[in-house]
């Protein structure tokens, strides 16, 4: 099972792909998590990215793809993967089907996240507030504005892949403001 959960922040992807892993005996990949071991096992790929971190830069699509290709190569993603984060643009859409290709792969479906981005805010705030009434560090994110500007950067860049997917007939939309349960039982329905 090859998966992409596309949602802006706070949909509740997160807590979904710890769901679909336990279902189906895949692995969450998340670049930022990739990038990080790449750089910390040295790999080539993870010497380039590291150079690139080092000068406060964003790492290039090259690099991500580089990186998404190596890890799915590993023994523990031979069961599928889910992809959270990425692609989050057109262009690294079009790179991951074509690395897909090339390693005879394809995308089983790409689970879109429904939410309505006024209640999202107040979730943000509600998991903040929870957080620290729990004494739990809080999540840099979990700040109102810094929210709202990520919402903005989601729609700006990555809402394009809506489309991009459901030409290709793998889109399948569940509400995201829908209870954590009600929102599995979706992913189940569009998966079976």
């Amino acid at each position: 099972m090859r998966l992409i959960l596309l949602g802006p922040p706070g949909a509740g992807k997160g807590t979904q792909a710890q769901k679909l892993i336990d279902r189906y005996g895949i692995v969450q990949l998340s670049t930022g998590d990739m990038l990080r071991a790449a750089v910390a096992a040295g790999t080539e790929i993870g010497k380039k990215a590291k150079a690139v971190m080092d000068a406060g830069q964003l790492v290039s699509d090259e690099i991500v793809i580089g990186i998404v290709s190596d890890r799915i190569d590993e023994p523990d993603a031979k069961n599928g993967f889910v992809l959270d984060g990425f692609p989050r643009t057109v262009p690294q859409a079009e790179a991951l089907e074509k690395l897909l290709a090339a390693k005879a792969m394809k995308l089983d479906a790409v689970i879109e996240f429904k939410v309505d981005a006024e209640k999202l805010v107040d979730r943000i705030v509600r998991r903040a507030e929870e957080a620290k009434a729990a004494g739990q560090p809080v999540r840099k994110d979990d700040n109102p504005e810094v929210f709202k500007k990520r919402l903005q950067e989601f729609e700006a860049l990555t809402a394009a892949l809506t489309p991009f997917y459901a030409e290709r007939g793998l889109l399948k939309a569940v509400d995201g403001m829908a209870s954590i349960d009600q929102v599995a039982a979706e992913i189940a329905a569009a998966l079976a």
